[in-house]
């Protein structure tokens, strides 16, 4: 018995496999979000990062000037006016305060918050502050505006601003920089 094996040529012309000309494969709408998410991030950044931070002088000779003025006395007349209910007093007892030295004068916070403790203050804490900050301040939190002023005027400090950052939302934090009263 005898096998023959039979061998045939095939020729073939171009490539092995047929290309589907269907046209280009856009990426998802997630993808395309993403991209667009990340570019707007990135402009923004660039527009924001040399603005200066937002910030508050107040007047404290104005509120000092305010809080001894003595009461006046109304005019006696047939018509009275009700007097407006008065301001509630700030408990310093009752409001954290944290002090931190930021002008590479030693022992300025602990300083700052024996005088802060002297007069009422609740102070929970003192160290150094490594950041850059313009004058020496005190920082609070917006339920904390009126105290943040009395400290302020308890200290001799004249910039007080909203809080920022890694600051704590609970208390006042006070930043002592190179101006700060001694």
């Amino acid at each position: 018995m005898t096998f023959t094996t039979r061998t045939t040529s095939h020729r073939t012309t171009g490539s092995a496999r047929r290309h589907d000309d269907r046209g280009v494969a856009f990426p998802s709408p997630l993808v395309m979000l993403s991209v667009i998410a990340v570019a707007m991030a990135a402009v923004t950044f660039v527009a924001t990062r040399d603005q200066a931070p937002t910030e508050r002088r107040i007047d404290t000779a104005t509120i000092a000037s305010a809080d001894r003025s003595p009461s006046a006395e109304p005019a006696p007349s047939a018509t009275r006016t009700p007097e407006p209910k008065p301001k509630p007093q700030v408990q310093r007892g009752e409001v954290y305060v944290e002090v931190f030295n930021n002008s590479g004068i030693k022992g300025l916070a602990a300083t700052t918050a024996a005088k802060a403790t002297g007069v009422g203050w609740a102070v929970v804490g003192e160290d150094n502050w490594y950041g850059v900050i313009p004058t020496t301040t005190v920082y609070f939190p917006p339920r904390l505006e009126a105290a943040a002023k009395q400290l302020a005027l308890d200290l001799g400090i004249e910039r007080t601003a909203p809080a920022v950052g890694v600051m704590k939302r609970d208390r006042l934090t006070v930043i002592l920089t190179a101006d700060a009263p001694q």
